[in-house]
């Protein structure tokens, strides 16, 4: 109990914590303890300044040791002093801590209104208000009275991925994350990439140009008189909790999405659907790009100015 400072051992490093009242560390933190000469909470925020990097290892799970981290020297300014520099940053971290909270929400209400118009215009359609009918599938609701519904198989081919042989520079990629590494085999884009298994298989990729995928992940092309980038956008709209197999790790199977029943507008109102998502999403996109350039800024800034503080370049 009391007050104390604690930082990872391994694992996620370089993430010191403030700790008041009871607590309890496992294993991969170490708990510090410390002499009348230091209050925890200014040793903390020396910690945030601290440069972690030359001290972390970078073995299968990257750790530090501790003899080395406290063997490094420190300024310890008086007691008196610490104090009020502890206040100064209180009062100047709480602050800017309000801004980024209020940017990031700002940000994940940007991404689900994103979300909200995708998922408006590829069931709803783009033209206004007009006759519509029950689509008899829950996710999608109701869609307008000349739209059909049909099952994925009718529409789209699904391949499974395949891990890759020779080494070269095509990007190979998995469930829902960017490329993770490169290959000599490739296949010819266009494809919209769906994951197999993962916690992030409900995160769909579009892609153009050379690729590969392991088996993570499907890719997908489109049959005749259907788009494949509708496709992408129905993708990020599937309700996957309905068809998640919630195992160890969650799975999807090419049964699962070829028996997925999509709306299905004629294929000159997919592709107004879908020049109409391309513009109003990338106008969101720019705004969220604004708001995640700010974070940035924002975190430098607090970095710096705890940096300064602590030691001793800024007066407070």
């Amino acid at each position: 109990s009391g007050k104390a400072v604690l930082f990872g051992r391994k694992g996620t490093l370089g993430k010191p914590l403030y700790v008041e009242g009871q607590l309890w560390a496992v294993d991969t933190m170490y708990f510090l303890t410390y002499s009348n000469r230091l209050l925890e909470k200014f040793s903390y925020y020396q910690f945030l300044a601290f440069n972690w990097a030359p001290y972390i290892t970078h073995t299968a799970i990257p750790s530090v040791v501790a003899s080395e981290i406290v063997a490094c020297y420190f300024p310890i300014p008086p007691l008196e002093e610490q104090a009020k520099i502890v206040d100064y940053l209180d009062n100047g971290c709480a602050s800017l801590d309000t801004i980024l909270d209020k940017t990031r929400s700002s940000i994940e209400e940007y991404k689900k209104l994103k979300q909200a118009v995708i998922t408006q215009a590829v069931t709803k359609g783009v033209r206004g208000k007009r006759e519509m009918k029950d689509s008899g599938v829950e996710w999608i609701g109701e869609i307008p009275a000349e739209w059909s519904v049909a099952k994925a198989k009718y529409c789209v081919t699904i391949t499974h991925g395949s891990d890759p042989k020779t080494e070269g520079s095509i990007p190979v990629y998995g469930s829902g994350a960017e490329s993770f590494k490169t290959c000599g085999e490739y296949k010819e884009g266009p494809t919209v990439l769906i994951g197999r298994k993962g916690a992030t298989l409900h995160i769909p990729h579009y892609i153009e140009g050379k690729y590969w995928n392991v088996d993570t992940a499907f890719d997908v092309k489109a049959k005749n008189n259907f788009s494949l980038p509708y496709y992408y956008y129905l993708a990020t709209s599937f309700d996957y909790k309905f068809y998640i197999a919630q195992t160890t790790l969650p799975g999807m199977t090419q049964s699962n999405y070829y028996n997925m029943f999509l709306p299905l507008p004629t294929f000159p109102e997919q592709e107004e659907i879908v020049n109409y998502l391309d513009a109003k999403c990338a106008e969101i996109d720019g705004l969220i790009a604004k708001k995640e350039q700010l974070v940035r800024e924002l975190e430098s800034y607090k970095k710096s100015l705890i940096y300064e503080v602590v030691t001793g370049k800024r007066e407070v």
